[in-house]
């Protein structure tokens, strides 16, 4: 079952010609869900090969960087004769504006367009078999909130080695064993689930902050994401720029993802003043992320994110 994410946009507030603003796309399980939507964003995913099957989109604030693509969006879905619903979620104040954005210069889109105002601390999607939570971001002059995608447990392994050994036979009570239903043998023995099936499996779990500074709920949000997503426009050369402007440094969001225990650090809102190299950025972060990797993605980049317990 894969998890994989498309960077459609890691730019900062000023577009680049190699960075489009902030828009990034999950898929999972078939299943579409639309993180931001900066300017030009309907075509990030025709140009990236995403498709427009998306069934959520989540909002992180209200910057014209993160939302001046919804427009757009709705109505090429609406030229493609879409049917289906679409859900865009905000934070706290933005649905008004939200639904201004979808109806921009009087357009009424033929499809349902449903928005929802989440607060932070709550959960903005419950989904077939994950859920999408909400937290609070710290980010100048705006109502903003990040997302943790936070996937069930899935069952134990099945241990078939010791279920021959206990004389369950080879068929359907090896699924209905792993299914957490005990069995009876031919000779009256009953096997419970947890002779067979090992403990549950963590599934799995990312995070992203969209613009905000180092904040406490981004490390509370999702324990050991496998992916921390992080504000990092700017190099430690600008500390004081970020502080003054709602942003993080790369060394910032290293060590948010230090403590949240992160496998994965990707670097995204990088400013246009490392338009030419981004390197300086991935470098401070990489010096102090005590993880596996940390990277600057690029436009189009995808990023399967693995399973916590598989194999490498």
């Amino acid at each position: 079952m894969s998890m994989r994410v498309t960077f459609l946009g890691t730019g900062g507030a000023v577009p680049t010609t190699e960075r489009a603003p902030s828009a990034f796309l999950v898929e999972r399980e078939g299943e579409r869900l639309l993180f931001d939507c900066g300017e030009g964003t309907q075509r990030q995913m025709m140009r990236f090969g995403t498709g427009f099957a998306v069934a959520h989109v989540f909002v992180t604030h209200l910057h014209g960087d993160h939302v001046l693509g919804i427009p757009g969006l709705i109505q090429t879905l609406d030229f493609n004769d879409r049917e289906a619903p679409i859900a865009i979620h905000g934070p706290p104040g933005s649905k008004g504006h939200l639904k201004d954005l979808v109806e921009a210069g009087g357009y009424r889109p033929s499809f349902p367009v449903n928005v929802h105002e989440v607060r932070p601390g709550g959960v903005a999607l419950d989904g077939d078999g994950y859920e999408v939570r909400t937290f609070a971001t710290e980010h100048r002059n705006a109502s903003s909130m990040g997302y943790a995608l936070v996937e069930d447990d899935r069952r134990g392994r099945f241990d078939r080695e010791k279920a021959e050994e206990l004389g369950v036979p080879v068929g359907p009570k090896f699924g209905r064993l792993h299914n957490g239903e005990a069995v009876e043998l031919d000779d009256g023995t009953v096997i419970e689930p947890e002779q067979v099936v090992g403990d549950p499996r963590p599934g799995r779990r990312f995070v992203y902050t969209g613009d905000s500074r180092p904040v406490d709920a981004a490390v509370e949000a999702a324990a050991e994401p496998d992916l921390l997503i992080h504000d990092a426009t700017f190099g430690a050369e600008w500390a004081e720029r970020a502080r003054q402007t709602g942003h993080s440094t790369a060394r910032e969001a290293a060590e948010i993802a230090n403590r949240a225990g992160a496998t994965r650090l990707a670097l995204t809102h990088i400013s246009s003043r490392y338009a030419g190299d981004a390197g300086p950025i991935e470098r401070e972060a990489k010096e102090a992320f005590d993880g596996e990797t940390a990277f600057v993605p690029d436009d189009g980049r995808t990023f399967e994110i693995p399973y916590p317990d598989a194999e490498k």
